[in-house]
């Protein structure tokens, strides 16, 4: 691992003031230090962010909550108003990462980890996320596909957002406050994350030195909501595709919201908004769900070896839905 110099900021200025080229801000550490180990990374200074923002949840006034950047996964998984009030988040994160990750992990850091693609990681592999301009090693014939996008991604990326709590939050509607060297700002969700383009070295659309203070959740969706995650195996392994949902119905019968977002497809959480137009108004039954599943998946771009994970999304969402219409 290459030296490296620390310093603790205790506030978010000092922290902003830290920053510099070549800097990276440390929060539980559960990604940042692998890619480290890795070689990955490299930076020539870490700043310990965990005491510059807050790590307590909080009412908002307008009925919402707010979610300080420090909070260990385990306070909000295990945070009594958002088990009763927000369950889908709470899901997504038990669902995330292992008691001993979810200790350490924080909400701030959760959202800016990186992509697991084996080509990312791997240091001795082409890959534009790494080094833009050295190719796509994912893209090459015979490549392991098998957990990449097949949707939105481009000629210079394939590569997926890791992250469970990102999803739900997605579908949430949530917003991301942020404090720079240019002042602080609230980014939505989705908005947070970029898809790669040619720039896939840009996870999100966050400006150099600038650091999530907290996320801010709206009041309560009306409806009945789930998050859904499907694996390799049993243990905590990251999504082959999974989706948050929040589904609302009228006394009809027909559906009056829906709310979708899709994890494991993308290079950032994959916000359905085919799929929620096309399903508002029409009976709240399989053959609506399945056409307004078809409807979004028209977009997808399979990879050779990932083909399973469009019959996988289709299966997955119209199951979710059919669940919550009950």
């Amino acid at each position: 691992m290459k030296a490296f110099s620390y310093a603790r900021a205790s506030d978010t200025r000092a922290a902003v003031g830290e920053y510099h080229p070549g800097t990276a801000y440390l929060g539980g550490g559960t990604n940042l230090v692998d890619l480290m180990r890795l070689g990955v990374l490299a930076p020539d200074r870490v700043v310990d962010v965990t005491r510059a923002t807050s790590d307590s949840i909080e009412n908002s006034p307008d009925g919402g909550l707010l979610i300080g950047a420090a909070v260990r996964n385990s306070d909000l998984a295990t945070s009594r108003a958002v088990r009763q009030r927000y369950p889908l988040l709470a899901r997504a994160v038990l669902d995330g990462a292992s008691g001993q990750i979810r200790n350490m992990a924080t909400v701030g850091g959760n959202l800016l980890q990186r992509t697991r693609c084996p080509y990312f990681q791997d240091v001795s592999m082409p890959c534009n996320k790494r080094l833009p301009g050295s190719g796509c090693q994912a893209r090459a014939p015979g490549a392991d596909t098998e957990n990449l996008a097949i949707l939105g991604h481009s000629a210079a990326c394939v590569a997926t957002n890791p992250s469970d709590m990102a999803v739900a939050l997605t579908a949430l509607g949530a917003r991301v406050r942020v404090t720079g060297p240019d002042g602080e700002r609230s980014v939505p969700m989705p908005g947070l994350h970029r898809l790669p383009g040619g720039s896939p070295q840009r996870d999100t659309s966050l400006e150099p030195g600038e650091l999530i203070t907290a996320v801010e959740l709206p009041p309560p969706l009306p409806g009945r909501s789930a998050y859904r995650k499907v694996r390799g195996r049993a243990s905590f392994a990251f999504a082959l595709v999974s989706v948050a949902a929040v589904l609302r119905t009228g006394p009809d019968g027909t559906v009056s919201d829906c709310k979708l977002a899709l994890g494991g497809v993308a290079h950032a959480p994959w916000r359905c908004h085919s799929a929620e137009r096309t399903v508002v108004t029409l009976p709240a039954t399989r053959d609506s769900f399945i056409r307004a599943t078809d409807e979004e998946l028209r977009q997808a771009r399979p990879l050779p070896g990932n083909e399973y994970k469009v019959t996988l999304a289709r299966n997955l969402i119209v199951g979710v839905l059919g669940e919550l219409a009950r």
